[in-house]
């Protein structure tokens, strides 16, 4: 594509309006229009970056080339799939939908319409999490913990499908093996769902992972570590810091091996940018998603399985 790429946005609430802003001051992109059920904020963000408004969701299908959809998982289905029918290109917040059957249409549609598909799993694009998946191979354990203070927002879920399907679906990036067996355990606290979660995942070339999320913690507290056969990574995603402690060859006279240990600081930068930058590419250039549908599908899957595991502990 030589002209600018045509983009609308579907659902400007807390995270949408982030993504018309971005694509609003891109080079080469025209953000077309926006949709929102709410006629005030449908006004207000066209208004702010002097675009289309409209509070039908499908009004943009003839206007664009691609779209963004961030409208709440329940609708996913509903609104994403008159676009890809009609061939337009679709970045889809996460998780990809509310049931491994509406997700599993989306896919099946997607593929059939030779459309690209991105789902928004956002911690893909972390710098942090990008240095550190180049950095590893065959990785043995896994840990992560994503703890986070309570909000409001979104609490109309689980912090499984909120918070812990991002660790989820690094996890399966990570390990590239099948999952064999899941174990979890959770709990309500502040709400009617359960607000903090604990998923062991078993795969089938011995590599094990152990993922927590909370959104009752009293301090946001995020790091991913990762034990290798040689040596260990951790990483901070606050401060961006990857610490790497490697086996070294036994020093002359010594027994065992040592240790060497070494600190990279990567460089920040803000992953929603960098997604929707990638978005722009893989529709210009017609490239593959770094996270598919079928990405995004599995993640559902595994984060379903997690929630059943806790629901048989509940009851």
């Amino acid at each position: 594509m030589s002209d600018a790429l045509r983009i609308g946005v579907i659902g400007v609430g807390y995270l949408g309006r982030i993504h018309a802003k971005i694509y609003a001051d891109m080079p080469d992109v025209e953000l077309v229009g926006i949709a929102d059920i709410n006629a005030h904020t449908a006004g207000e963000i066209s208004g702010q970056y002097q675009c289309a408004g409209y509070t039908d969701p499908s009004a943009l299908i003839d206007q664009v080339d691609a779209v963004s959809i961030a409208v709440p998982t329940s609708a996913h289905k509903e609104v994403a799939l008159p676009y890809i029918e009609a061939g337009k290109h679709v970045l889809l917040e996460k998780p990809i939908a509310s049931t491994v059957t509406d997700a599993q249409v989306i896919v099946d549609r997607a593929d059939r319409a030779g459309v690209a598909l991105l789902i928004g799993h956002l911690e893909r694009f972390n710098a942090g999490i990008m240095a550190l998946a180049d950095r590893v191979s065959e990785p043995r354990f896994i840990e992560v913990h994503r703890l986070g203070t309570f909000v409001e927002r979104a609490t109309d879920v689980d912090v499984v499908t909120d918070l812990m399907i991002h660790d989820i679906d690094i996890v399966l990036f990570l390990v590239k093996a099948e999952l064999t067996y899941v174990s979890a355990v959770g709990s309500p606290v502040l709400t009617d769902h359960v607000d903090i979660a604990n998923a062991r995942l078993e795969f089938n070339n011995n590599a094990v992972a152990n993922v927590t999320a909370s959104r009752v913690s009293n301090k946001k507290f995020r790091r991913i570590r990762v034990f290798g056969a040689d040596s260990y990574q951790a990483l901070n995603y606050i401060d961006q810091q990857i610490e790497v402690v490697r086996k070294t060859a036994p020093r002359p006279g010594q027994k065992f091996p040592g240790l060497e240990t070494e600190t990279i600081q990567v460089a920040p930068r803000p992953s929603l940018d960098a997604e929707l930058e990638h978005f722009v590419r893989v529709v210009r250039n017609n490239t593959q998603p770094l996270v598919n549908g079928h990405d995004g599908l599995k993640a559902l899957r595994v984060a379903e399985q997690v929630k059943s595991k806790i629901d048989a502990c509940v009851t």
